[in-house]
């Protein structure tokens, strides 16, 4: 892999506080100011949740890669996250996601083996590591029926 890697992004305004964000090669996503802002708009993405869906998407692609790297066979993968936004001298800042992933194991000889990948995971994130927002996990693991 090489040192560096460069990511780029398009933005144009359309309406009110609203915008297209966009990449070659990927579809356009709709973005705005959100509700609890005003002139923010419900039901479309926002700065907030794209931040916090950053590090809930780093922490998943993170442990699929170390997965893999280790072999590990798993039934599924799925999480949430919050994002708490707070005042502080600076003005507001998320100050602390929470990720939670529940990852679905066949055995239960692999639950002990799944946690210690994820708290990799946690570890390696890029996106988390490039944060100056606290993120934390609290997984759950459980065994396919």
């Amino acid at each position: 892999m090489a040192d560096s890697h460069t990511y780029s992004t398009n933005l144009q305004w359309s309406i009110n506080r609203k915008g297209k964000l966009s990449t070659p090669g990927m579809p356009t996503i709709e973005v705005a100011t959100p509700p609890e802002f005003p002139g923010g708009h419900p039901h479309i993405w926002s700065p907030e949740h794209l931040f916090v869906g950053a590090a809930e998407i780093c922490l998943m692609t993170t442990f699929l890669a170390i997965a893999e790297k280790s072999k590990l066979e798993f039934a599924d993968y799925t999480s949430n996250a919050t994002g708490v936004l707070e005042k502080s001298d600076v003005g507001l800042v998320v100050k602390h996601i929470t990720i939670y992933p529940k990852v679905t194991v066949f055995h239960q000889d692999d639950i002990e083996n799944v946690i210690k990948i994820l708290e990799k995971s946690e570890r390696h994130c890029i996106i988390s590591n490039s944060m100056k927002t606290e993120v934390s996990i609290k997984p759950t693991v459980e065994v396919k029926s």
